[in-house]
């Protein structure tokens, strides 16, 4: 999996909807291809197949090769993301920040990738580069972890199969299947994820699931430095499965 440029393809089309949403919020004129491409500097051809690709997914919308406008699917994606346990989850997230000074983070799994759907605001502190919209791989990021928490060894070989380990991840990351089973079974007994270097260099993840109904939908993370992980993983553990006890009682997934 080429996680760098299923984000680069995720960042540009989240940039292109913003683009398009800003202008009709504002009531400025509306872009077709080549002016949205002017005004994202990117390749024409490139605009033009990600348009395609998110009226296809109902988040934007393009009459007679007319210019493009917000879709039908982007409002419905809007309200599910504003209401339930989203919503509520900006309010935890802030205060994990209270708690522990560190970054923390919402995601939610897609195969083996993980989306990062709302992060704290602590922007400064150290917790890497991923911002919300971004992905991530899902065997080395504790929150992709948690997110595998229920998975046994039979549904990790077929989730993971196919992956490219190689090249992928910080200096502790899993570079097979056999070493994701050993992480997670290693982390089983202690009833939380800690992911030491796995993704970036010099950073650490303490990471729990959400569940709804009993099935994990999402995780809840919080990310730093070795020094303000390590000793303080279980009070930190603590804590994220408070919240994530909240969380899942907020309501349920929307459909």
């Amino acid at each position: 999996m080429d996680v760098s440029s299923e984000a680069s393809s995720l960042a540009q089309g989240l940039r292109l909807v913003r683009l398009v949403t800003d202008r009709e919020k504002q009531g400025r004129q509306l872009l077709g291809v080549s002016q949205l491409a002017a005004e994202l500097d990117m390749e024409q051809s490139r605009v033009s197949r990600l348009a395609q690709e998110l009226c296809d997914l109902g988040l934007l919308e393009r009459m007679d090769r007319g210019p493009f406008r917000v879709g039908p699917g982007f409002f419905g994606l809007a309200a599910a993301l504003n209401g339930g346990w989203v919503q509520r989850s900006r309010a935890e997230l802030e205060e994990l920040v209270s708690a522990f000074g560190l970054r923390s983070r919402l995601s939610v799994r897609d195969g083996v990738r993980v989306l990062l759907l709302r992060s704290s605001t602590n922007n400064s502190v150290l917790g890497g580069f991923a911002k919300p919209g971004m992905v991530t791989p899902v065997w080395c990021t504790g929150a992709g972890r948690a997110l595998l928490w229920d998975h046994s060894p039979r549904e990790l070989e077929s989730l993971l199969r196919d992956v490219n380990f190689i090249g992928v991840g910080g200096p502790a990351a899993a570079h097979s299947v056999p070493e994701v089973r050993e992480l997670m079974e290693r982390d089983k007994p202690n009833g939380f994820v800690v992911a030491a270097e796995e993704f970036e260099h010099d950073v650490w993840e303490v990471a729990v699931p959400v569940r709804f109904g009993g099935k994990i939908h999402a995780s809840l993370s919080v990310l730093g430095s070795r020094s303000s992980i390590e000793k303080a993983a279980p009070d930190i553990a603590a804590v994220l499965h408070a919240a994530a006890q909240r969380l899942g009682s907020a309501g349920t997934v929307p459909a």
